[in-house]
């Protein structure tokens, strides 16, 4: 009884924000300004809804946040898939020096590396037709980079040890068979690896879609800003309507939650995965 107290206690704790948001986007602000923020309201609408939508740009910080994060994801997953099939399925010298390495740059705080990771995006050279300027700085592309290189040690790891689990039999069975390393990969790895990529891939989509250290380092033309930069048009310079902002943040969260709900059984899997061995 004292266990359900608690964690229905713990929930509701959890909750209180967000319905304190969705609350307080449904409220106009001239009736909060005049009653005060918790007072009964009189008016509820999705008036404030319209107003973020339309002020802030979503549509098109939407568009950018999907260029960003779609291809970081699917290079990230595809990247760390190599190196986790390469450590797991052949027995190489540098197998542990290299998971060292790809796991170490989860350790790294990413403010220790702003400055140097700065002037290299100045440095790096890059289609024109990528960049205004030439240089990685300043691009979606730079965006893409980034978030790739952070977020592959985490799935490296992950892939890596639920690797470890696969009957090395069927490896040395696809030898026998003729099959070529990259029939191995894609056609039975690869496979098997479903309920981890799609509880990576939820993570690693909301990750960067909550994103904005990066772009407020890497992008200087706030036409290339991801969908976190938005809720800043919506906050004025000596006035900010709190309403306006809740429902810009609520908006915003709504394609993540989406991810969520398509992933949900998958995520769950890939989070009990190994829960049963002993």
């Amino acid at each position: 009884m004292v266990l359900h107290v608690f964690l229905a206690g713990t929930a509701l704790a959890w909750l209180v924000p967000m319905l304190w948001a969705i609350y307080t986007s449904l409220r106009p602000y001239s009736e909060t300004q005049a009653k005060g923020y918790l007072s009964l309201p009189s008016t509820l609408n999705f008036q404030n809804y319209i107003d973020a939508w339309n002020q802030s740009g979503m549509p098109h910080y939407f568009w950018n946040t999907v260029m960003i994060a779609v291809p970081a994801v699917i290079l990230t997953l595809l990247l760390s898939s190599f190196v986790a099939f390469t450590v797991t399925q052949y027995n190489l010298k540098i197998n542990l020096l290299l998971l060292m390495i790809f796991t170490a740059g989860n350790l790294l705080p990413q403010q220790v590396i702003i400055t140097p990771l700065y002037r290299l995006y100045l440095l790096i050279t890059v289609p024109s037709g990528l960049s205004d300027s030439g240089k990685l700085y300043d691009t979606i592309l730079g965006l893409v980079v980034i978030h790739v290189a952070f977020q592959s040690g985490f799935c490296t790891f992950v892939l890596s040890n639920y690797m470890k689990t696969i009957p090395a039999g069927l490896r040395e069975a696809a030898v026998v068979d003729g099959a070529t390393v990259w029939q191995i990969y894609s056609r039975i790895i690869l496979p098997l690896l479903k309920p981890a990529v799609a509880a990576l891939a939820t993570l690693l989509s909301i990750w960067i879609y909550n994103d904005f250290f990066w772009a407020i380092v890497l992008i200087s033309d706030g036409n290339k800003m991801p969908i976190t930069s938005a809720l800043a048009n919506l906050s004025g310079t000596f006035f900010t309507n709190d309403n306006l902002v809740a429902a810009g943040a609520l908006l915003t969260a709504i394609p993540t939650l989406i991810v969520y709900f398509v992933l949900q059984r998958q995520f769950v899997s890939g989070l009990t995965l190994g829960a049963e061995k002993g």
